[in-house]
């Protein structure tokens, strides 16, 4: 197979996708994450870049950040991944996993992207039911905080909220179990196969909202969608203790 990455938000469905591909004996060897390098946080997650390399470290991959600015388009988006893709292939990385569920536009993508510099695209929880797979989740002890809520579906009390079965149960019909349209994020802070969690104190909630140059959406992964201007945020501080 050569070598491979996993696309890694910092959130449950990369982590749990991690966990998937341990399962089949597969380890990858690098994480990477798309982080906002005028405020050294997570992409769309506003997660401190602090948190994303104490995970990583428990997580016992190696983490590769590839900083884009606050303001982005999609063409500088897909000229810095390009660029990366390239340099990654010539360092003998040949696939890359992503823990995308049911997005199919965002998928071939993805599929795309990665054919371009000449690697493959799979999808460890692709075609899952969403409800299911969250309490999977849940049952095999991926804990997790909720980092970001879009405004358009959920109010500033869902931010800061264990990822849980109450949580779920809390959540409105039109609202997706996993958030896969967008409409929450988490941190994941403990998992079976991180060696030891995450040690975090929840800070602040901010709102933010973001006007974009028109009424598509410009940074990211994946391809243009309807913008979602408002997002809380909930700010998590690494604990004094955390090494």
């Amino acid at each position: 197979m050569g070598k491979t990455f996993l696309s890694w938000s910092s959130g449950k469905d990369s982590a749990y996708a991690l966990g998937k591909l341990l399962n089949r004996g597969i380890r990858p060897d690098l994480l990477l994450t798309t982080v906002n390098r005028d405020y050294g946080r997570v992409s769309m997650h506003g997660l401190r870049t602090e948190l994303l390399e104490a995970q990583a470290r428990a997580a016992g991959i190696p983490l590769l950040q590839i900083p884009l600015p606050a303001e982005v388009s999609m063409d500088e988006y897909n000229r810095t991944m390009a660029r990366t893709l390239e340099k990654l292939k010539a360092e003998g990385f040949t696939t890359g996993f992503f823990g995308d569920i049911f997005l199919e536009d965002l998928k071939a993508y993805r599929e795309a992207q990665m054919a371009k510099a000449g690697m493959k695209a799979e999808f460890p929880l692709w075609g899952a039911d969403t409800r299911e797979l969250a309490m999977e989740m849940i049952d095999d002890e991926v804990e997790a905080v909720v980092v970001t809520v879009s405004a358009r579906y959920l109010d500033e009390s869902y931010a800061g909220r264990l990822f849980d079965r109450r949580f779920l149960c809390d959540l409105p019909s039109d609202v997706d179990w996993c958030g896969e349209n967008g409409e929450f994020h988490t941190f994941v802070f403990h998992a079976p196969w991180f060696d030891r969690p995450v040690l975090f104190e929840k800070g602040e909630k901010v709102y933010r909202e973001y006007a974009p140059r028109d009424t598509r959406k410009k940074s990211g992964f994946g391809p243009p969608k309807p913008w979602q201007t408002g997002f809380w945020y909930v700010d998590l501080l690494p604990a004094e203790a955390q090494s």
